[in-house]
């Protein structure tokens, strides 16, 4: 089988992604200046980034209707995992979110489950719409407590580790995906009305009746929701460093490798802190327009694709990417809360860059179906 015929590398994609492995490498590289002990992490993104493309190469061999077969099992896989963590978790920042694996590193379950997820729910809400073209009220209200009881096992568990940021990850997927699937708006309008009185039950317990809190929620959710409210005050030791590096890059920062005072998880959390003391505004801006460039290309692939389920995975990545952009980039800033959640190809990190190079090679082979329809 001549499997070259049928296998296109899409340039627009892939060239950004170079230009992120680039940005990524030499901006870890220039972190560990400001660690005080030597991980060599710029050498191991580069190893990392490695295993991305040929991972990206096994999938777009494997191809997306394989990958959705299987998806199921995959689902079921790593809920397994994310329930072992609970006890075998390596404790690291007082959460278990990762798995020790001896002489490699450490590896995250959850960073997969988001792509899992969003390959679960594009599947289950295909096969809703071909068994139901136009589903009654019932019909799609036994729809969504199914999707409802398949986010909600993960989420649970990852909310457990406890991994707040990543859970926000997953109902936002969801919400987004929902909402372009063309169920009723009666639906969104019924989740936003009961979110809201759950938040402001939570957030009255939380402000008038703390003892009360802590015995319903625990003290872990308690410290959770104080670091989530603390950003408005532009307090704590990381973000007001990270914040003077990013205001003392200037117009076109210290240069390279010349980050001017310390602050904590400079090659993962604050990365982009890093990246705009070093090359300031304008490279910054850049890097903005790199990201937008990125993002548009990918919804562009939604709009050339005939199939729905390509449609509601790209609208689930790209759900992901952009809340993760705004996330990361917003809360160096201080404008958002800071949840841990790191840049998109940027950041240091294994499992969270393997996962993207996962999403890169479905998003590939979407590439790869549009233009062979095109062009036959």
């Amino acid at each position: 089988m001549n499997w070259r015929k049928n296998f296109h590398l899409d340039l627009s994609i892939i060239i950004p992604i170079i230009l992120f492995a680039i940005i990524g490498i030499t901006t870890i590289y220039s972190s560990e200046s400001l660690l005080t002990e030597q991980n060599d992490f710029a050498l191991k993104q580069l190893i990392w980034y490695t295993i991305g493309f040929i991972t990206v190469f096994i999938v777009m061999i494997v191809g997306n209707q394989t990958i959705l077969k299987y998806t199921w099992h995959l689902y079921g896989f790593f809920i397994f995992l994310l329930i072992l963590l609970l006890f075998f978790g390596q404790p690291i920042n007082n959460a278990k979110c990762w798995f020790l694996i001896p002489h490699i590193g450490v590896f995250q379950p959850s960073e997969f489950m988001k792509i899992i997820l969003i390959l679960t729910l594009s599947k289950m809400i295909h096969t809703f719409q071909e068994k139901h073209p136009q589903p009654t009220v019932k019909e799609e209200f036994l729809f969504l407590l199914k999707v409802a009881i398949v986010v909600l096992i993960p989420s649970l568990l990852t909310f457990l580790q406890p991994d707040t940021g990543v859970v926000l990850i997953y109902l936002l997927i969801t919400f987004i995906m929902l909402f372009i699937s063309g169920i009723r708006y009666r639906w969104f309008f019924l989740f936003f009305t009961i979110c809201g009185i759950a938040l402001a039950f939570i957030l009255g317990l939380y402000f008038f009746q703390k003892e009360l809190f802590i015995d319903i929620f625990g003290t872990s959710f308690f410290l959770r929701i104080d670091r989530l409210l603390d950003w408005s005050s532009k307090s704590g030791y990381q973000l007001e460093k990270g914040m003077t590096a990013i205001g003392a890059g200037g117009m076109f920062g210290y240069g390279y490798n010349q980050t001017p005072l310390y602050f904590p998880e400079p090659q993962t959390d604050f990365i982009f802190a890093v990246f705009a003391s070093n090359f300031g505004f304008v490279g910054s801006i850049l890097l903005f327009l790199l990201l937008l460039y990125f993002d548009l290309r990918i919804i562009s692939l939604a709009f050339q694709s005939k199939k729905n389920t390509s449609k509601y995975i790209i609208a689930g990545i790209v759900a992901m990417l952009i809340y993760q952009q705004f996330q990361n980039i917003g809360m160096t800033y201080g404008i958002l809360p800071i949840t841990g959640i790191t840049l998109p190809f940027i950041s240091y990190g294994g499992s969270s860059l393997l996962s993207y190079m996962l999403m890169l090679g479905i998003l590939l082979n979407i590439a790869n179906e549009n233009k062979k329809r095109i062009f036959s």
